[in-house]
């Protein structure tokens, strides 16, 4: 029995915040104490860390489109009346554009305070080339939403567009209901199928956070911890004012909720999403947390989740 326990007690969570840590142990022993050669950085750096850690990262992305289009046509399914549908949409929608103006007010006014960039030698960084995207009218990005191509917006990842098209599908499922009963279930198991996917691919996220940590300490060593820590001291304070004051101040103003009841919760889809640095993977674990421990529908929450997906790539 108290193997069982300390077996259960070492979640994904755990494992995850161990291969971090563990990722930057291991590049700054790399750093400084193996020196420069072909097994340290053709094998170890640029060979097997780059290849597992974007590895990963290539299967995560993989399941952005697919995952969010099911969700999405399940979601608003399930809801069913078209009335339904659009308070609950446009609730979501008002709520989100709320919450993420505060976010990124919140943001700038920490960065501005804290400098977390200022001090890093970005030399010793690898940097990719970016490309600044001419800017768009109100009406043309309105526009934009719209797809001209549903199948061009899936295979480009075009998610706003995705979005809409899956509205669309859902409600006309949900309108027609027995009459396209096999394609509803086409999608229905299909999102399991997704699901399930997500899950599996989760199960090497220790081992690809471990290898992009690792990789990256290689190349910078301790001397960028400062600067870094800098870094992540504002990520932490920014979210813990969106998280404490903003959203906790939100749940207890609308539900009447016990905010520590909620964290308790939760906690492990907050650290999971900290942790890995994507809202992808936490869509399945979001909707399962909050039917099992908060009693949110899964009508509700598999329609205003991956809805709330940022555009992340």
């Amino acid at each position: 029995m108290a193997k069982e326990k300390s077996k259960k007690k070492l979640g994904m969570t755990t494992l995850i915040f161990i291969g971090l840590f563990l990722g930057a142990f291991t590049g700054i022993i790399l750093y400084y104490f193996v020196p420069a050669g072909y097994m340290r950085d053709t094998v170890l750096v640029d060979g097997v860390f780059y290849v597992v850690g974007q590895g990963f990262l290539r299967l995560m992305q993989m399941l952005v489109v697919p995952l969010v289009f099911c969700s999405l046509i399940c979601g608003s399914a399930a809801i069913g009346d078209t009335k339904t549908l659009g308070k609950v949409g446009v609730k979501t929608i008002v709520f989100y554009l709320f919450t993420t103006a505060l976010a990124i007010s919140i943001a700038l006014a920490v960065g501005t305070i804290v400098k977390p960039g200022l001090g890093l030698d970005t030399a010793a960084i690898q940097t990719q080339d970016v490309t600044v995207a001419e800017s768009t009218t109100l009406t043309e990005t309105l526009l934009n939403i719209i797809p001209t191509n549903p199948i061009g917006a899936l295979a480009n990842g075009t998610m706003l567009q995705v979005i809409v098209f899956a509205l669309f599908v859902g409600i006309i499922l949900a309108k027609l209901g027995e009459r396209v009963e096999v394609v509803s279930n086409f999608f229905a198991q299909f999102n399991d199928i997704m699901m399930e996917m997500t899950m599996m691919i989760m199960a090497i996220a220790p081992l690809g956070v471990f290898c992009l940590i690792a990789r990256t300490f290689a190349g910078i060593g301790f001397g960028a911890f400062l600067p870094l820590g800098k870094y992540m001291i504002a990520v932490l304070i920014a979210l813990a004012v969106q998280c404490l004051f903003v959203y906790l101040g939100l749940l207890k103003l609308f539900t009447g909720l016990n905010p520590i009841k909620f964290i308790k919760n939760f906690f492990p889809v907050m650290a999971f999403a900290f942790s890995t640095a994507t809202s992808n993977a936490t869509i399945p674990l979001s909707i399962d947390t909050l039917a099992k421990k908060m009693g949110v529908s899964k009508r509700i929450s598999s329609f205003t989740i991956p809805l709330g997906r940022s555009e992340e790539r």
